[in-house]
Order: structure tokens, then sequence, then C-alpha cells
């Protein structure tokens, strides 16, 4: 496993992480505990030293979970997102006393009298203009409450107007079909020491190479219920790509890159960009960890095959997804 700075932060993080989303069960599934416990301990095992989390995951069992394993393992940064437990989603929810209210409820779940890093999670566009919102944030940091803070976006200018206040990092969704943000966001990062985390790295299982058009998921999959954003934004479901055209897009990657294991070529090709500080594919068992963590220790991709991707993505992909966030 490599390691990289997470920008301001100094902590030294592995570049392969773990999103947590469907920890503990696959999308849709009851939570499990020792399914959770081991996925967690195959991926310490593996290198990862940084979990990605959210209040809102599996009702706060996932970050229960992050919380009890922190305990005997010190040394493991984490980050967790707050502002969408509560439904409806409103503006409200990111208003200061429900921010300082959602910070108190993390700490009790993860059993820590301090925050490692806490992102705004994927607040509406109007919040980037509330500056009230991140001078809260400041308080809470100034108190010792967190340590770090920043945002989880859905756009890519959302993460710019992000960079307007004393953010330390930045998740947001960057694929081999989803290319917009290393245009312009990378470099403005770069600049302001923040921090990029690569989410939905493999979108939602596409660049995996293993689905097919007859592919069936569980019904309370948001795979299944959410392709034209019912439940939340559309982006985040296969990365917002039509589906049978996302697969018909990773079958030409696999053919022109002549690779069989496209998961971990697709993760490989996210820490071709120093930007990135990790990518943070999730994990529902441990079978799948060392699918992810081999993605480190792949030879860089050459000019040609990252041409290639330049080139599918062209095709396949750009035409709305480009447009659109």
């Amino acid at each position: 496993m490599n390691y990289r700075t997470l920008g301001k932060t100094g902590f030294n993080i592995s570049e392969v992480s773990l999103g947590t989303w469907q920890l503990g069960g696959k999308w849709g599934a009851p939570f499990d505990i020792e399914d959770a416990d081991a996925t967690l301990a195959e991926a310490y095992e593996q290198g990862v030293n940084f979990f990605d989390t959210a209040d809102g995951y599996q009702g706060g069992d996932s970050e229960k979970a992050v919380g009890a394993f922190l305990k005997t393992h010190p040394d493991v940064h984490f980050t967790t997102k707050i502002g969408r437990k509560e439904e409806p989603l409103s503006v409200d929810h990111f208003a200061p006393g429900n921010l300082t209210r959602y910070v108190e409820d993390s700490l009790t779940n993860m059993g820590v009298e301090s925050l490692d890093m806490v992102l705004l999670h994927c607040p509406p566009m109007s919040i980037y203009y509330t500056p009230e919102t991140f001078f809260e944030m400041d308080k809470l940091k100034q108190a010792g409450k967190i340590q770090n803070y920043g945002v989880s976006v859905e756009r890519v200018e959302e993460g710019i107007k992000a960079l307007d206040y004393d953010i330390s990092a930045v998740e947001i969704i960057f694929n081999m079909f989803r290319l917009r943000p290393a245009k312009l966001f990378f470099d403005l990062a770069k600049q302001h020491n923040v921090g990029v985390l690569a989410r939905v790295p493999l979108a939602s299982g596409l660049l995996t190479g293993k689905y097919t058009a007859d592919t069936k998921f569980g019904k309370e999959d948001h795979r299944t219920t959410n392709r034209n954003g019912e439940l939340f934004d559309k982006g985040e479901t296969f990365s917002g790509v039509d589906y049978l055209t996302g697969v018909k897009a990773a079958d030409t990657l696999k053919q022109r890159l002549g690779t069989n294991n496209l998961a971990a070529t697709a993760l490989r090709y996210i820490l071709m960009y120093d930007a990135v500080s990790a990518v943070i594919p999730g994990a529902s068992s441990p079978q799948q960890i060392e699918r992810n963590t081999a993605a480190s220790a792949l030879p860089p991709l050459t000019a040609e095959q990252m041409q290639i991707v330049s080139d599918v993505y062209d095709q396949y992909i750009k035409n709305p997804v480009d447009y659109l966030w």
C-alpha cells in the first residue's frame, strides 16, 4: 500500500481507503455487525488506514462500527459526513444549530472526543453562499469537537466554491466515467492544499466490468430505485450514466485496455492524478477488499492507456454526463 498526505490535515492516509456506505451489508440489505467488523479488519490488514463514513449510513451503525474499530486501532484516520440523515433533505439541516447537534451525535456514535474530519454531506448549492454554515464549522474546530472539515459534493462548481472557506478536503465523484473534475478543480484544490477524496470510483459497480444487460439488482438497491434520481441525485447511481450505455462502455474499456480486472485498473487510473489524496471504494464483505487494495501495487497506466480512457469517455459518456456534474 502506498500513502499520500490528505491536504492540510497532515494525515498520511492509504491511497486506496474504504468507503462504508454499504459496510456490513449490500445496498438495501440489513446491517450485519460481524461482516462489518471483518471488512474493517481485512482492510486494515491490507494497509488501509482511512475510513469514510456518514451519520446516515445504516442508520448510524456504520459510524458505530468504525468507532469501535478505532478503539483498538488508534492509528486509523476517518471522516464522517453530516447533514443528510433526516428526511426530507432541507437547507435547514445545514443551519448552525443542526450542525452542532449532528457533530455531537457523531461523537457519541463513534465514542471519540474529537472527529478527525467532518464533511458536509452534499449540501444544496445555496449553502455554499451561506457563510454562517462554514463559520459554524470553524467554531466547532476551535472548540476541539472536530479537527478538520470539508464538503462532499455532487458538482464540480460546488467543490470550487467550497475553496472560498477554510476546508481541508473535498469528496467528489471521479472515475473513468466522470472525468470533468480533472479539468480545473484538481489544480485549484492543489493550490489551496485541499485534499481530494475520489468517491463512487467504480460507478456503482459498472467499472468492475462484470455487469451485463441482464444483471438484476435487489429491489431496495439504489441501482434499482434511483436510476432516474427518484431518491437522491441521479449522479450517485452509475455516476449518472445510462445503465446499458455504461455496460457497453465498460466492455469497450476491458477490450481496449486488454484487462479482465477492470476494477483494479479503474482504481489505478484515479491514482494517476496526484491531486487525489485517496480513492474510497466501498466494500460489503472482506472478499472485496483485496480486489480494491491491489490497485495500489499496479504499475502506472501508459500514455496510450490514459488516452483510451479519454476516447471511450468521449464516445459513450461525455454527453450528457460532462455537462451535468
